[in-house]
């Protein structure tokens, strides 16, 4: 099928309408349309959209890539008209033949987390989504519908040119924040809130609002940072960790097992406990910015900049 650019909200509401509450789903979509309409970039980066080529649209998954669209003749006219939406992230996609070398070999965080859940048919919220990314690895897996969730324009952006590639499919994205969207949007049979957890104020109310999106019996899957510990410790940076200025607090995996249980979660199960290498996590030709490797002490990598234990994630599910 031949694709040409649309706004990046043109099928949303209608999606969203036959899964959903009709009135939740238009609430939804103006929110989300105000939001993304009031940065300043936004008119750069829909120029960038409009710029995209015609293509014929389809997406696979390729060894960890997502690949969308058939190839582009005009590679380097491409690359430059995508560089417009730099920071890549969340990755590796293949857009129209251009390899996006994004910061996140999200590949990997996925094959640590695929093996253990059951996608088939499910509905299912991404939150803290991104571009998206997982939403097409959670298709891939058999995934009936899925809805994202991130603040982050450019990031819906970036999805929006995915999507002009990969073709309509049933992976939509919202620019709202989890608690920002209206309560008729729930009942999913499987949550994931992966990297968010860390950023939250008020862990609790987090781990509640996941609780209340999800059907009797969900799924929750929540990936976050952790330290080292058996007893249920909790850090607290005083300042930055890892360079970064909202991290507020980073449980023992003993700890979060509580706060799961607090939040009214059971049958929770660390599936797997990371650190974060540089392999996984670096500077790219699509993210120039700092990455893990600057924030890392030199002279002791075990330890952040701050001192503080170095980067360590961990993957649990739990029941609703």
């Amino acid at each position: 099928m031949q694709s040409s650019s649309a706004a990046p909200w043109a099928d949303l509401e209608s999606a969203l309408a036959r899964a959903f509450d009709p009135q939740a789903a238009r609430l939804a979509v103006a929110e989300h349309v105000r939001h993304l309409t009031r940065h300043g970039d936004f008119v750069r980066w829909s120029r960038a959209l409009d710029a995209l080529p015609a293509t014929t649209t389809g997406w696979s998954i390729e060894h960890g890539w997502l690949r969308a669209g058939a190839g582009q003749p005009d590679v380097a006219a491409l690359t430059e008209t995508l560089k417009v939406l730099s920071p890549w992230r969340k990755g590796p996609v293949c857009l129209d033949g251009v390899k996006v070398d994004t910061e996140w070999r999200s590949d990997w965080k996925w094959d640590r987390i695929a093996p253990h859940v059951d996608l088939d048919g499910a509905r299912v919220l991404d939150v803290g989504a991104g571009n998206g990314y997982f939403g097409w690895r959670m298709l891939d897996a058999g995934a009936e519908f899925v809805l994202g969730c991130d603040p982050t324009q450019l990031f819906v952006l970036q999805h929006a040119m995915i999507r002009h590639f990969a073709g309509a499919a049933a992976n939509h994205l919202l620019a709202l924040r989890l608690e920002q969207m209206p309560p008729g949007l729930g009942d999913f049979d499987a949550v994931f809130s992966m990297g968010v957890l860390y950023h939250r104020r008020d862990p609790a109310s987090h781990l509640a609002e996941l609780a209340a999106r999800l059907r009797p019996d969900g799924l929750l899957v929540l990936e976050t940072l952790v330290v080292p510990g058996d007893g249920e410790e909790v850090l607290v940076p005083a300042g930055r960790y890892a360079g970064m200025r909202n991290v507020h607090a980073l449980p023992s995996l003993p700890s979060l097992v509580a706060w799961l249980e607090q939040a009214g979660f059971a049958s929770a199960r660390c599936l797997d406990v990371s650190v974060t290498t540089t392999e996984e996590q670096r500077t790219t030709d699509w993210m120039p910015f700092h990455s893990l490797a600057d924030v890392l002490d030199r002279t002791c990598p075990d330890r952040t900049i701050e001192g503080l234990p170095r980067p360590r994630r961990a993957a649990l599910i739990a029941r609703r």
